[in-house]
């Protein structure tokens, strides 16, 4: 991973910052840090906090805090955040001289698809010499590419103050979410959004996404089931796995050989487990999703030499999307021996394993069909088979 991360939580102890309407800005300042640092830490992203308790910070030290963090790299992304006031309502995002605003649009972006409106993202300048920043963060973090993101005002007339409470999570979500975009990164999200709409309830709208009002209202740390309209709900995305089990690596395994034992995928197993590569270390510990009996709605397929993503569906009659979202695959590229469930619903197809002694004829006659139309079905472009090859009939 090439960006790192360090995440400064403003202000902190006898520096409250800005407070009003039940709101102390450094308290808030590092719930967000906090929740931002959780999600960049499952992302396997190096992070770091400035402070995680509230403790004061000068802002020299605050500067080494950031500084010494990784080194001094226009690659260590820093981000301050804040709470504003003065009245106005929305987010702001501030990035330095030397940077361009790409990363502060990104950000700005994100928060406005999380529901909070937009004031601007800028550049101050220090009046008294104009070829510096306005803010020590900015003037004084050497190579860095800081931001001060500005999450809203909490003395705010119009719905700032209630956002800040209730929606800061989703703006630290959001805020990650736009960082991930600028370092071109896919951010894996377990989450959706819903604008409530006029109405709109609790029940209607847990009924709609299939989970519990119980669950809408832990998630998005609710305390009564009263709703505005135009105000933004994370819906919880149901996790599909019941139980896991656990697997320590040995010498020699690797993630295709670990796959095959429990009969599932490379990618669910990187996909659970976080995983960037497909090295492994002796005694590392993998989650392994629980074994079941496979389900009827779907047959295994041994990708062959020659076998390819689009030949398999067009094979099979299914759209390579179709064939990826099955399995949980990423890509489109496949290894030999690999083995992808093909879904049968609303099909009719049969497969056979190929013992020894068979050949293509002996396996026609047996299901009543032909060799040409076997060797189509599976895309062979000779007779040869393997033990064990899996063959659609």
């Amino acid at each position: 991973m090439d960006y790192k991360i360090v995440i400064d939580p403003g202000h902190g102890g006898l520096d409250p910052g800005a407070s009003g309407n039940g709101i102390i800005e450094k308290n808030l300042a590092l719930d967000i840090s906090k929740h931002m640092y959780d999600k960049f830490r499952e992302l396997n992203i190096p992070v770091t906090l400035t402070r995680t308790t509230d403790e004061t910070l000068d802002p020299t030290e605050r500067v080494n805090r950031i500084l010494s963090s990784y080194s001094d790299d226009p690659k260590v992304i820093v981000i301050s955040n804040h709470i504003n006031a003065g009245g106005s309502d929305g987010a702001e995002v501030i990035y330095a001289l030397r940077n361009t605003n790409n990363l502060s649009n990104s950000v700005i972006e994100q928060l406005a698809s999380a529901g909070q409106n937009i004031r601007k993202s800028y550049q101050r300048r220090l009046p008294t010499d104009t070829s510096k920043d306005y803010y020590f963060i900015h003037r004084d973090t050497g190579k860095t590419e800081p931001i001060i993101i500005e999450y809203g005002f909490l003395d705010s007339t119009k719905d700032d103050v209630e956002q800040l409470k209730n929606n800061y999570q989703n703006f630290a979500d959001a805020v990650v979410s736009g960082v991930l975009e600028y370092i071109n990164i896919p951010y894996p999200s377990s989450n959706q959004y819903h604008t409530v709409l006029s109405g709109e309830s609790l029940y209607s709208i847990a009924k709609k996404y299939g989970v519990s009002v119980d669950d809408l209202k832990q998630t998005n740390n609710l305390t009564t089931s009263l709703l505005s309209i135009g105000s933004i709900l994370k819906i919880p995305i149901k996790d599909t796995t019941v139980d896991q089990n656990t697997y320590t690596v040995v010498n020699n395994d690797t993630l295709y050989s670990i796959a095959k034992k429990f009969n599932i995928t490379v990618n669910q197993i990187k996909l659970l487990n976080n995983l960037n590569t497909t090295s492994l270390s002796v005694g590392q510990v993998l989650k392994i999703p629980p074994l079941s009996t496979p389900p009827t709605d779907y047959i295994n397929y041994t990708v062959i030499k020659g076998d390819n993503l689009y030949s398999i569906s067009k094979g099979f009659g299914l759209t390579q999307e179709e064939i990826m979202k099955f399995n949980n695959l990423t890509s489109n590229l496949l290894s030999i021996g690999q083995t992808i469930k093909i879904p049968t619903i609303n099909q009719t197809i049969s497969s056979y394993k190929v013992v020894s002694g068979d050949t293509l004829y002996t396996i026609a006659n047996k299901f009543n069909t032909t060799v040409d139309e076997i060797k189509k079905k599976n895309n062979l472009l000779n007779n040869n088979l393997q033990i064990n090859q899996i063959l659609i009939i």
